[in-house]
C-alpha cells in the first residue's frame, strides 16, 4: 500500500462509504497498468475531497447519486447507491434525489438510475439481514 497522508485518508474513508471488502477487493485485483489509477482515486477523490469536513458523507453520497445519474454510470451509480445507505442516506432520500434527476436530466436516465438503485437496495438489505 502507498504511504502518504492523502492516501492512507482516502484509503479510510473509501473503505468507510463503500465497505471494506469491496476496497479491499478493488486494491487487491489492481495491477501494474491501473493502480497508478486506483492511487489516484483514493488520494484526490477519496483522500482529499471526501476527506474535506465542509460537507458530510451523507451529503456527498446524494450529490454522487444524481451526478452518477446525469452520466448514465450505472456501475458506479450502483457502487454509490450501496455507499449512500452505509452513510445514511434513507431510500426514501434515494428516491428523492433519482426524482429531481428525473426532472432536470431526463425521464430515460432516471428510469435506468431506478433499476441500478433498486437492485442495489435489494443486495444490501439482503446482506444485512445475514450479518
Amino acid at each position: 500500500m502507498e504511504n502518504n497522508s492523502s492516501f492512507e485518508k482516502g484509503f479510510a474513508n473509501r473503505k468507510e462509504v463503500l465497505g471494506a471488502a469491496h476496497v479491499e477487493k478493488s486494491w487487491s485485483n489492481a495491477d501494474e497498468f491501473n493502480r497508478p489509477m486506483q492511487k489516484l482515486v483514493t488520494e484526490y477523490c477519496w483522500g482529499d475531497i471526501w476527506g474535506d469536513p465542509t460537507l458530510s458523507f451523507k451529503t456527498r453520497s446524494m450529490l454522487n447519486i444524481a451526478m452518477l445519474t446525469a452520466m448514465s454510470q450505472h456501475h458506479e451509480l450502483s457502487v454509490h447507491v450501496r455507499g449512500a445507505l452505509n452513510n445514511g442516506v434513507s431510500k426514501e432520500e434515494i428516491r428523492a434525489v433519482l426524482m429531481q434527476a428525473g426532472v432536470y436530466c431526463g425521464a430515460p436516465l432516471a428510469l435506468a438510475a431506478f433499476r441500478v438503485a433498486s437492485e442495489a437496495i435489494k443486495a444490501w438489505e439482503e446482506e444485512k439481514a445475514k450479518a
